[in-house]
């Protein structure tokens, strides 16, 4: 009788505590795709873009401006900055001179 508890409490206690943790992980997934919930933020990271291993280059739209930025180990370097004309506005002039441009800045 004791014995079958104790089983009992083994199988179902980790079942019942994975079945919360999974429950609460895509709860958190799937919450900023609800219907309803539209968060207006100042910031907007339209696209990325992997240089090297350890570097990337981003697109960020921010009060009005869209910024190219790298992103390394060494922190966050602002690239180019020029104004943000609406949702389809085009990348910063040239990204790949300026890409170029920071891969040599990153040689030295």
């Amino acid at each position: 009788m004791m014995w079958t508890y104790i089983l009992k409490l083994v199988v179902l206690l980790p079942l019942v505590c994975g079945l919360m943790i999974g429950c609460l992980y895509l709860w958190r997934r799937l919450e900023t795709r609800l219907p309803g919930k539209t968060a207006t933020r100042m910031i907007a990271v339209r696209e990325t873009m992997m240089i090297s291993p350890g570097l990337r280059l981003a697109v960020i739209d921010f009060e009005g401006s869209r910024l190219l930025v790298s992103v390394g180990r060494g922190g966050v370097t602002l690239v180019d900055k020029t104004p943000a004309t609406g949702e389809g506005a085009a990348a910063p002039a040239d990204p790949v001179e300026a890409a170029r441009a920071l891969a040599r800045e990153f040689r030295r």
